[in-house]
C-alpha cells in the first residue's frame, strides 16, 4: 500500500459488555489485519458514561488511527463485519454493545450516502470521541465545520463522565 493511494482514517471504538478491554484489543487486532490497511496507533482508553437514555453499564472508548487504501464504503462494510463477528447485535439505538466501531474521519473526505456519512455527524457532540481524538491529532481540521479537533473539544457541551484508564492497546498508547 503506497502513501499516494492511502488515506489516514480515524475510528472511534467503544464497548460496554463483557470484558470491555479485551473487546477493544480484539477489534484493534482485527482492524489491523484488514486488507490494504495498517493500524498506526491508538489513543488512551477512557471509561465513559453511556450516551442516550437507555440504562446500561459504562463504556470503554478509544480512537484508532489507521492508514488504508480501501474506499470508505468497503472499509465500513469490513468494520460492520468485525462488529458482527464479535457478537454485535443491533436491537436498540444507543443500547449496550460488545463492540462499536465508527468511522470518524476518512482523510479529508466528505461523504453523505444512505449507509455512510463522513465525517461522523455527531463528532462535535461527544467528549468520548473528542478527548481521545484530541490526544492523537488536536490540529486535525473538520472538513465541514472548519474547526480543529481541539476547537471542537473546547466548545463541546457534553457533560458525561470520562476518565483515562491504564489499559494499553496498539502498539503503545499515545502520550498527551
Amino acid at each position: 500500500m503506497s502513501d499516494a493511494e492511502s488515506r489516514r482514517v480515524y475510528l472511534g471504538l467503544g464497548s460496554n459488555m463483557g470484558d470491555r478491554g479485551e473487546a477493544l484489543r480484539d477489534a484493534v487486532r482485527r482492524i489491523g489485519q484488514l486488507e490494504e490497511t495498517a493500524m498506526l496507533r491508538c489513543s488512551s482508553v477512557y471509561e465513559t458514561d453511556p450516551w442516550g437514555d437507555v440504562p446500561q453499564d459504562a463504556y470503554l472508548n478509544t480512537v484508532a488511527e489507521i492508514r488504508t487504501s480501501l474506499q470508505p464504503e468497503k472499509l465500513l462494510q469490513s468494520l460492520l463485519d468485525i462488529e458482527r463477528d464479535m457478537g454485535r447485535v443491533r436491537e436498540v439505538k444507543y443500547g449496550p454493545r460488545r463492540i462499536d466501531i465508527d468511522i470518524l474521519f476518512f482523510g479529508e473526505t466528505v461523504l453523505e450516502g444512505t449507509e455512510i456519512i463522513i465525517p461522523h455527524p455527531r463528532i462535535a457532540e461527544r467528549n468520548f470521541v473528542l478527548i481521545p481524538l484530541e490526544e492523537l491529532r488536536p490540529e486535525l481540521l473538520h472538513p465541514v465545520m472548519q474547526s480543529t479537533v481541539a476547537e471542537l473539544r473546547a466548545l463541546c457541551s457534553d457533560t458525561g463522565g470520562i476518565s483515562k484508564t491504564d489499559i494499553r492497546l496498539w502498539p503503545e498508547t499515545a502520550t498527551s
